[in-house]
């Protein structure tokens, strides 16, 4: 029998996820993103370049996203940001699908 069998892995979360894909919300959103292809295919791929390029932050518990919440105005914010503006220009430049 398999872990994913055994174990209840739901309340297992990368809170990175999260805080990239409100990143790349507010970041596209802005005027100078005006333009960016945002299909499927170039979406994904900049959450994944921005994920690939930050620490994870996984959490399991209530405390845990407490914790996360409490990470505003930090360097790690900081690193989502850069990341994910890095990963939109490498999209816009070298979109997959085109």
């Amino acid at each position: 029998m398999s872990l994913k069998d055994q174990y209840e892995f739901d309340s297992l979360v990368n809170e990175a996820e999260r805080l990239v894909f409100e990143e790349m919300e507010k970041q596209l959103a802005a005027i100078e993103h005006k333009g960016m292809c945002t299909c499927q295919d170039c979406i994904l791929d900049i959450a994944a370049l921005a994920l690939n390029n930050v620490k994870p932050m996984y959490r399991v518990s209530l405390l845990g996203s407490l914790y996360t919440a409490g990470v505003v105005n930090t360097p790690y914010i900081e690193e989502i940001q850069k990341a994910v503006r890095i990963a939109i220009q490498k999209v816009k430049a070298n979109p997959s699908h085109g």
